[in-house]
């Protein structure tokens, strides 16, 4: 099927695009992916969330945690995100992608479509407090091995199209950032 069909089996001629929101474990991804869905589909984008954590329970239950896992990972979960992007959806991805290079190889793979990164910054110790599903505190105990941001490293990006501080700013407000920078990016 052409492009252009597909684009108009969604019900729109909408242009997707990719964001990719990386950040720690606890720092907010999904809920302000969520967020940010809610407003993007409320003015008529038609819109997609892909949540790491969904993504290791499916899709990626066979992965661990080494380097090498990791990067198959995100290289599947961009892969899924492509066949989104090609019904003209707009795809929130919310994964810790710790990795740097990873990530650069992930916006290589979308070159050619409208794409973002988003750090979604949040100290280490405020999303340890946070610790929605206790991981941190198990990974402390030695319960959990290469844990991000513990006993393994998360890489910062060095220059996002937008950094989103989640210890400092609402939800809210952070969703509505982030919903304008996607219809600016979609605009252009």
């Amino acid at each position: 099927m052409l492009k252009e069909q597909r684009l108009a089996s969604n019900g729109s001629e909408q242009r997707g695009g990719i964001v990719w929101l990386t950040g720690l474990s606890g720092a907010g991804k999904t809920t302000l992916a969520e967020a940010t869905r809610e407003l993007l589909v409320h003015s008529g984008t038609a819109c997609v969330v892909l949540d790491g954590d969904r993504l290791r329970a499916g899709l990626n239950r066979d992965l661990g945690f080494s380097a090498a896992d990791r990067e198959e990972n995100m290289r599947r979960t961009a892969e899924a995100a492509a066949l989104f992007l090609e019904q003209g959806f707009v795809v929130l991805v919310a994964t810790i992608s710790p990795s740097a290079a990873a990530r650069a190889a992930i916006r290589d793979r979308f070159r050619e479509a409208a794409f973002a990164e988003v750090y979604v910054k949040c100290p280490l110790a405020v999303c340890e407090d946070r610790d929605p599903k206790g991981l941190y505190g198990r990974a402390r105990r030695g319960e959990i091995r290469q844990f991000t941001g513990i006993d393994a490293p998360y890489e910062p990006p060095d220059r996002p199209e937008l950094i989103l501080d989640t210890e400092r700013i609402s939800v809210e407000d952070n969703a509505r950032a982030l919903a304008h920078s996607v219809r600016s990016m979609l605009a252009d």
